[in-house]
Formats: structure tokens, C-alpha cells, sequence
């Protein structure tokens, strides 16, 4: 179970559930939606945002009702979910999402960035419109939605966790792999300017994770370069990051950590 040790009963008797918020759960199959659920099942109540018209871009569409799909499933672990549509593109989204969370939650304990503007495009073909809306959603919504978190921050020091998801791609992917390279940098910063609140601040790498989008020829490629032979899950995602929010991963600060399988 992710409970601190210095909880206390509530009410019921059990302890109370800490609050985490994960940023892009737009779809059921995705990394986001897998953390969540595994969150919950470690006793965390969430909160997650999601924007449809991003997913309405992408060449896999949207998916109908995945709002409330998550929030079935994380009912099912015995936790409380609430899904926020958030436009992180907009300066003004991250302080709305926050409100929106405290005001069912109250204070959060956990913020888990899964959230991206992804366009593949290089160094010839990207437009001036798609590098700025990837610096906007990959690192100014991460720099305001970190800063929201230490603002606000009211957990014991200790329990305190920042956890932003990047990449290392970027040939043919300038826009998507700068904006991450600028949100490692911005996530990382928090490791010892929040020290005094007691908040680890880390970014996890997850390498290729099968979400829906790989093409037969890029699973062979991935396949091929991968030593474990299998492709990322998004359950192999999620157990480092409930690792790293548990009171287990509290000596965990100030890192960026490859969970890739030994993808090179």
C-alpha cells in the first residue's frame, strides 16, 4: 500500500486515501489510464484530466465514454475518481484543473505529468504553430502545473511526489523531443527548489509503450532493439511510478529513470 507512516485513521478507521493527479487520460488503453488504475489499487484517490480535441487530431481518434471508463475501473480498486477536461495549451487551464481537484479532494499529495502534444514532424517540415503549441502543452503547462503543486502544497514533508513521464526521441520528432528535453529540465528544478516541502520531484522515460499507435514495421523495429524481447506495457509504467509516489521511493529525488527494457 503507498500510506505514509504518519497517517492517521479517519472516521472509518482506515487511512485516509492520499490524492494524486495525472495529467493526460484520454484513453482507457493508454500509459496515463494504467497509472491511475494502479494508483488506485495502492490506495490513492485521482484526479486526471483529458482533452478530447487533441485526440479528435490524432490519427487514432477519440474515445467515446473513456472518461468514465477510467473512473469505473478506478471505483472498482475502492478509490474516488474525478476526470477534468483540461486545454493545457491555455496558461489559465492548469490553475482551473487544481481548483477543480481541491475543491472535490481537497489538497493533493501526487503530481503525475502524462499529458503531451505529440506531432511528428523534423527539422524541415515542423511550422512555427506546431513547435509553439508543443513547448506550450510539453513544458510551460508542466512549469504551471509544478508551480500550482508547490503553491499549494499542504501534505506532511516526505509524502510530497512530482513525477513527469518524457522522451529521447527526436529525429523526426523535433517539436515533441525538445518540448520533453525543456519539461526534464523544468521537473528536475523541483527536486531542490521544493526541497523545503519535502517533495521528491523525477521523470521517467518509459521508451516505446505499445499504446495503439505502432505500425507492424515500427513494433518489428522496437522488437528488435529491445534485449527483453517484448514490447512496454503500460502496466510497466505505472509499477515504477507507484513505486516512486510510495513512501518506498522516497529516497528517489532529482532523476531521470530509464524503464525501457534496455530499448537502445
Amino acid at each position: 500500500m503507498t500510506h505514509f507512516d504518519d497517517d492517521e485513521p479517519n472516521a472509518t478507521g482506515r487511512p485516509p486515501r492520499p490524492v494524486a493527479l495525472v495529467t493526460g487520460v484520454g484513453r482507457t488503453g493508454g500509459i496515463g489510464a494504467g497509472i491511475a488504475a494502479r494508483l488506485a489499487a495502492a490506495g490513492w484517490d485521482l484526479a486526471f484530466t483529458y482533452w478530447t480535441p487533441y485526440d479528435e487530431r490524432m490519427p487514432w481518434g477519440p474515445e467515446p465514454g473513456a472518461a468514465a471508463a477510467v473512473t469505473a475501473e478506478l471505483a472498482a480498486h475502492g478509490a474516488a475518481g474525478l476526470g477534468i477536461p483540461a486545454d493545457l495549451a491555455d496558461p489559465e487551464g492548469a490553475g482551473r484543473v487544481f481548483d477543480a481537484a481541491e475543491e472535490r479532494f481537497g489538497p493533493l499529495t501526487a503530481l503525475v505529468m502524462c499529458h503531451c502534444e505529440s506531432v511528428d514532424s523534423g527539422l524541415l517540415d515542423t511550422t512555427v504553430e506546431s513547435f509553439d503549441r508543443h513547448f506550450a502543452v510539453n513544458a510551460r503547462a508542466s512549469w504551471l502545473l509544478i508551480r500550482e503543486f508547490g503553491r499549494r502544497f499542504a501534505a506532511p514533508p516526505g509524502t510530497g511526489r512530482i513525477i513527469a513521464l518524457t522522451s529521447d526521441h527526436t529525429v523526426d520528432n523535433v517539436p515533441y523531443g525538445a518540448s520533453k528535453g525543456a519539461l526534464d529540465r523544468i521537473t528536475l528544478a523541483a527536486a531542490r527548489e521544493y526541497a523545503a516541502l519535502g517533495v521528491t520531484a523525477n521523470v521517467v522515460n518509459p521508451g516505446p509503450v505499445d499504446t495503439g499507435w505502432m505500425s507492424e514495421e515500427v513494433r518489428a523495429e522496437v522488437l528488435g532493439r529491445t534485449p527483453l524481447g517484448r514490447l512496454g506495457t503500460p502496466g510497466d509504467t505505472a509499477r515504477l511510478v507507484e513505486f516512486l509516489c510510495s513512501s518506498e521511493g522516497r529516497w528517489v529525488n532529482g532523476q531521470l529513470l530509464l524503464s525501457n527494457g534496455g530499448y537502445a
